[in-house]
């Protein structure tokens, strides 16, 4: 029989994900906050890695941080609105700016000294070792 880890906070984690990406479909909508924005994010794993892809474009490699704590990832990042040109006239602004912070509960165990980020066209991607899981040891316990 497989255990399986109890978590209690996965179910609320997933509708926040689903009430955020479904506001984020209406241009303006999921922005409750106008100093932060929420990047799209795939996870996906492989026979020998956990990948991640979150899409950052703007935002610049120094104004990212990604942490791994208690197989926890969190990435927190910002994207800087540009300098505003007191002539010009705005039209129309749908680009989103600010900070963000997610972090996610990893589905597996990983190795955090074997992790390799980078950023290509607009998408950071981190890749994640993940470790075998050991076997457990039955031991037979004799009665007296």
């Amino acid at each position: 029989m497989t255990l399986l880890r109890f978590e209690p906070m996965r179910d609320l984690d997933n509708f926040q994900n689903r009430f955020q990406r479904f506001f984020g479909e209406f241009p303006g909508l999921h922005n409750f906050d106008e100093d932060s924005f929420l990047p799209a994010i795939d996870i996906k794993e492989n026979d020998k890695n956990l990948i991640l892809n979150i899409e950052v474009p703007g935002v610049k490699k120094d104004d990212l941080k990604i942490t791994l704590q208690d197989n926890i990832l969190t990435i927190k990042g910002e994207k800087k609105k540009e300098k505003e040109e007191k002539d010009e006239n705005v039209y129309r602004t749908e680009r989103v700016f600010g900070a963000f912070e997610r972090s996610f509960t990893l589905p597996v165990e990983v190795d955090s000294d074997n992790v390799d980020a980078k950023v290509i066209d607009g998408v950071l991607e981190i890749k994640l070792e993940k470790v075998q899981p050991k076997k457990p040891k039955e031991k037979v316990i004799s009665l007296n």
